[in-house]
Parts: C-alpha cells; structure tokens; sequence
C-alpha cells in the first residue's frame, strides 16, 4: 500500500431530542457569545428551540439552493454588522453551505445542525452558484468545528425528501471509490456507510418517525461524507453539480437519479469498488452485483427516476457535455467520450431502464 490520507479534524455528537443543550454545549466549548443562527423559515420549528439556548444576534432566515454569490455577500455583510463570532446552521445542505461561504470569509467557526441527509456537514467542501455555473472548492477554514445530529429533528422530513437526501448521501460513498483521491481508508468508511444506508433508508421510509431507522441512516450519511471529504468529488459529482448549476435542479433528486447511471458506467473498469459496493448492498437486499443492488434498494424506497421530472430540458444534454466533460477526474475508472457520456445523460434524462 502506498498512500496518504488526512482525516479532517471535527467534533460529532449524536443527540437524538437533545439538539437545544447539545448546541448550547458546543457554543460554549468554542467560545461563541454572538450567534448567527441561520436557519430558513421551513426550519422555524426546529430551530426555535436552539435560539432559546443560546445567545443569538442575528437570525438569518435567506437560504437558497446552490447558494447563489448575491445570497452569500448578504449574509456575509450580515454576519459583520451583528458582530457574530460564531454561526450556527439549522437545516439541509444549502443552509450548511451559506454558513460555509460565511466562514469561507470571516473565519466564524459553525456548529451545524442537520436536518437531512445532505452530509455537507462534514465536508470541508464549498459551492457557490452564479448564473447558470455552480463553483466548487475546498477549504478548510469551511469545515464545520461540531455537528450535532438529533434524530428528532429528522421525523417531519417528508418522505420523498428523504429518500432524495439518502440517495444522495449513498452517492458520495459510490464517487467516494473512485474520485480522484480515492484510498483504502476511504472505501472502507464508503463501504459501511453504503451498508448503514441501505439498513437505515428502508426503516425510516416505512415509518418516517423511526428515531432508530433515522439514526442509522445518518450514520450511513457522516460516514459518506467523511469518506468524500478525503477522496474528492468524482465523476457523479461533477455531472451534478453543473446540471444543478445550469438548470437550477433540486440538488438531492439530481443525485438519486443519476447516481445508477454512474455506476453502471463505472462499475466494469472498477471491481473493487464494485465488489465493496455489492457486498454492502447486498447484505440488505440480498443481490450479487452493485447495479442489481441499488436498483433493488430504489425500486423499494421509489427513488427519483429522471431528469425531465425535475425541469431538465433536453437540449440541455448537448449543452452541459463541454463543462462535464472538462471537470470529470482524469482518473476516473472508465474513459469519458462525449459519445458515452451523451448515452449516460440522455438515459438519466429519460429515466430509462439500465442495461
């Protein structure tokens, strides 16, 4: 073996109903007075509990998708004229990813709180959006200082949204195999998250307040992320990102449905990905191959199938070819044309069957 590998420096808590003294804790621990608590109105309930134990200056409620550049200036010059010295985010990734671009500027440290599956939480991976181009970094002065992931926060996630997010927390331990940084270390953290998901996803969409089934499931979606963090985004990634970007497409439904067209092109060229990942679906849903497996999983959850359903016209294929094509690693296990990609696009489009 011959690699290196960095785990990202984080404190986790799991807290399942306890989320209000549990941030409380964490606030203190890392000397945080003035809290920007940013949270969208959709999130009011939840966060409501945690502005009353903590000390808060500024509630910042504009939470966009893809996080637009305008959005993140605002809430930067927001953050300054409170005095913030520390953020704290109640929601989804794109409520992690505008406390991110805060403190891509500031230096704030944050306390995320989840309340998906979206795993940006821990990640020190930031995206901003302008016009129709979605940027991607990393920096570490982004990577949240604590998660705290309470369960309960979880049981009003409406089911369709929670099998989107899972699935998208299942894509980054696939990309995890084999994106550009890719290590031992990384497909093993990959692997039981895949297993954890696969376990955890069925319980919580047959009874969406299972605090069990949810924890689980977020323990496949920290394990994913961490995995990600380390091995950087792959070929499933970099397809998303720019459809999201370029037709402003729901982040989490673009990943569950292009995610089995990847590894269907993948999987050939990359047996031990393909082995991992066959071995950890398949101890759920009692398949033989990766494909098979995550095909089995979504039939059961009733994962997203196409791109249309979620507005991608399909002139759009030809134009996003050029800015995949050119962001997709060059490690990547199976060579990309712009032939193979174009059949790739046009089935997750069309939601065809996969052969």
């Amino acid at each position: 073996m011959r690699f290196t590998h960095e785990t990202l420096p984080q404190r986790v808590v799991f807290a399942a109903g306890g989320s209000p003294a549990a941030v409380a804790a964490e606030v203190e621990a890392l000397g945080g007075t003035k809290v920007m608590l940013i949270a969208s109105d959709r999130e009011k309930e939840l966060a409501d509990p945690i502005d009353k134990e903590i000390a808060v200056v500024l509630r910042h409620e504009e939470v966009v998708m893809h996080v637009p550049v305008d959005v993140a200036e605002r809430a930067r010059r927001a953050a300054a004229d409170a005095g913030a010295d520390i953020l704290v985010s109640v929601g989804g990734g794109s409520t992690t990813g505008l406390a991110k671009a805060v403190a891509m500027t500031t230096g704030l440290p944050i306390v995320a709180v989840p309340t998906t599956y979206a795993g940006s939480e821990a990640t020190n991976v930031w995206g901003l959006t302008k016009g129709e181009t979605k940027t991607t970094g990393v920096d570490d002065t982004v990577l949240p200082a604590s998660v705290v992931y309470d369960a309960a926060l979880l049981t009003t996630l409406p089911g369709d949204m929670t099998v989107a997010s899972g699935m998208n927390a299942m894509a980054h331990c696939v990309d995890s195999m084999w994106g550009p940084r890719a290590d031992p270390i990384d497909r093993a953290l990959a692997q039981e998250g895949i297993r954890a998901l696969a376990a955890g996803l069925p319980k919580v969409a047959k009874d969406s307040t299972s605090v069990a089934g949810i924890e689980q499931t977020l323990y496949g979606a920290y394990l994913a992320a961490v995995a990600f963090a380390s091995a950087g985004s792959g070929m499933h990634h970099k397809i998303c990102h720019v459809l999201g970007g370029m037709f402003d497409l729901p982040h989490a439904q673009t990943h569950a449905v292009v995610l089995p067209y990847v590894l269907a092109f993948n999987a050939p060229h990359a047996p031990e990905a393909e082995a991992r990942i066959s071995q950890a679906i398949g101890a759920e849903c009692g398949t033989r191959t990766a494909s098979a497996g995550l095909a089995a999983l979504r039939e059961l959850l009733g994962a997203p199938r196409a791109l249309r359903d979620y507005g991608m016209p399909e002139t759009g294929i030809a134009k996003a070819l050029g800015p995949i094509v050119k962001a997709i690693p060059a490690n990547n296990p199976t060579p990309v044309t712009y032939a193979n990609l174009t059949l790739l696009l046009q089935a997750a489009w069309a939601g065809e069957p996969i052969s």
